[in-house]
């Protein structure tokens, strides 16, 4: 089974995935080459190293508080989320980084392993436009040692996400 907007087959599906996140990949009808590396991939730019692509190609799951409620952000790799972007998409109060026991509290993953849905808690979702560049761009599949491609479009409709543009202006 493969997911064709992905264009992946796997090879050993969901083998070293984190098993919550290979049962919402079995829920939601998606094969996808799980790749898992002995060295971590908990940062963007080991992630890109190790599946040897560009940094924008890594998907970043950042968690956020919108009035204190959790929200996901998905930026890639290169860029850095702008708070006051996401707090005037949201049309929240005040907007901050999650703590590691409030994002583990609410996807059921540790900093350096959430992956874009599959989580605990249902949240809203933001994805930055930027993803939208790529053919291919790789997430985490719920630990620092794996990764799997996805189109970004249908990792944006997988997440439930609405696409925004939530990343730092560069000059």
């Amino acid at each position: 089974m493969s997911d064709s907007r992905s264009g992946t087959t796997p090879e050993t599906p969901h083998a070293t995935a984190h098993p919550r996140f290979a049962e919402a990949l079995t829920a939601l009808g998606l094969a996808v080459e799980v790749r898992g590396f002995p060295e971590a991939t908990r940062t963007a730019a080991e992630a890109a190293a190790a599946v040897g692509c560009d940094l924008g190609q890594i998907v970043k799951s950042l968690i956020f508080t919108a009035d204190r409620e959790p929200v996901l952000v998905l930026v890639d790799g290169a860029a850095r989320v702008d708070v006051e972007r996401v707090r005037a998409e949201l049309g929240a109060t005040a907007v901050g980084r999650a703590d590691a026991a409030l994002v583990r509290e609410t996807t059921g993953y540790a900093i350096g392993g959430v992956p874009p849905f599959g989580h605990r808690t249902r949240t809203r979702v933001l994805a930055d436009r930027g993803l939208l560049a790529h053919d291919t761009v790789w997430a985490a599949a719920g630990t620092p040692h794996t990764v799997f491609p996805l189109a970004p479009a249908a990792l944006i409709e997988y997440a439930g996400a609405r696409v925004a543009d939530v990343r730092e202006r560069t000059a």
